[in-house]
């Protein structure tokens, strides 16, 4: 494969930037987008933050996720196609559609660009958040055979939007996709070595934790992986014959509580986190936190809810060896520090 040129959308975000760097260094060209090329200079560095080496086999093109304009050029020439980019705030807006339009609009803008360049498979950022919410408490863990269920009970902006993305896509690709292929991915909470400023929503909590932004845990619980294994997964997912067609989870264990991500930082950092909770918040506290603050908002139809998922089948079909949370957790940490972003 080593020479085929990869279209990765979003390179300049975390989970886009760590698969630009995995795929230059398997011997990829790859070309990013991104909404304005005054930003190649940004990638770059976030290239040779992850110890890529770009030099020409890194290009870029301009285009946006709620425009038509770019995606044919951003296209062509392309065997694969990496679809990460997608909007992911950390605060839910109040108009859904704000979400909504940019991530399903977005993906058939990819999916039509992709098919009429002859792209042979594209692979799709999904969720966890498609998979395993609206749902009634079960104790067996969701695997990809599970669909989020919009009417069921709080189910925010965000997990409608990479549910109705995900939809879209395979419908796309079952009527309209030609001979193109579809892989997905669904990672849970994603974590791992910050390249640059862009952090995902589950490093930005661990942000938080650290610098006392937290004062107690909420009891909600999430699945977590390193980004490098998700960047991984998508590109054994893009060469892989037997991931045509398919979904993979992405996560590295049971699901953790935060109570728990704090313990993990108490103990890989002593002193050093001494402003991470240790007390858990009760849920009504919770609830009035979130009538002042936006970002609280979203846990609270999760306070409570125990869930876990299986990445058995990225194991099994694809050979997919995750780093563990805790490795997870402390790399973030790590690489928060060298950045500058917490101090300690």
């Amino acid at each position: 494969m080593a020479g085929k040129l990869v279209l990765v959308t979003g390179g300049s975000g975390f989970l886009g930037a760590h698969c630009v760097v995995r795929l230059l260094a398997d011997g990829y060209r790859v070309r990013t987008t991104v909404r304005s090329l005054a930003r190649e200079p940004e990638v770059r560095a976030l290239v040779r933050a992850g110890g890529g080496d770009a030099g020409d086999r890194l290009e870029f093109a301009e285009a946006d996720l709620t425009a038509d304009q770019g995606w044919k050029e951003a296209a062509a020439g392309a065997d694969f196609v990496l679809h990460v980019a997608s909007p992911f705030p950390a605060v839910q807006p109040n108009d859904e559609n704000e979400l909504i339009r940019p991530a399903v609009e977005g993906t058939l803008r990819v999916l039509r660009a992709a098919r009429d360049a002859g792209v042979k498979r594209v692979v799709l950022t999904s969720s966890f958040a498609a998979i395993g919410y609206g749902h009634p408490t079960q104790d067996a863990p969701f695997d990809e055979t599970d669909w989020t269920n919009l009417e069921g009970p709080g189910i925010t902006p965000y997990v409608k939007s990479k549910t109705l993305a995900e939809r879209a896509a395979w419908d796309f690709v079952r009527h309209e996709g030609g001979t193109m292929e579809l892989s997905v991915i669904n990672p849970v909470g994603i974590l791992g070595p910050a390249l640059g400023r862009d952090l995902s929503t589950s490093v930005e909590l661990l942000k938080n934790l650290m610098e006392g932004a937290v004062p107690a845990a909420p009891r909600t619980w999430f699945g977590l992986v390193d980004v490098r294994d998700v960047a991984d997964l998508h590109v054994r997912a893009m060469t892989s014959p037997a991931a045509k067609g398919e979904r993979f989870l992405a996560t590295a264990g049971d699901f953790v509580g935060v109570i728990d991500i704090a313990r993990v930082l108490k103990a890989e950092l002593g002193d050093a986190a001494r402003k991470v909770p240790n007390r858990v918040m009760p849920d009504w506290l919770v609830r009035a936190f979130a009538i002042f603050m936006p970002a609280a908002r979203a846990s609270v139809p999760e306070l409570g809810k125990r869930k876990n998922a299986s990445g058995a089948k990225a194991e099994k079909v694809l050979g997919l060896k995750p780093r563990s949370v805790r490795e997870a957790i402390a790399s973030s940490v790590r690489s928060l520090k060298e950045l500058g972003l917490i101090r300690f």
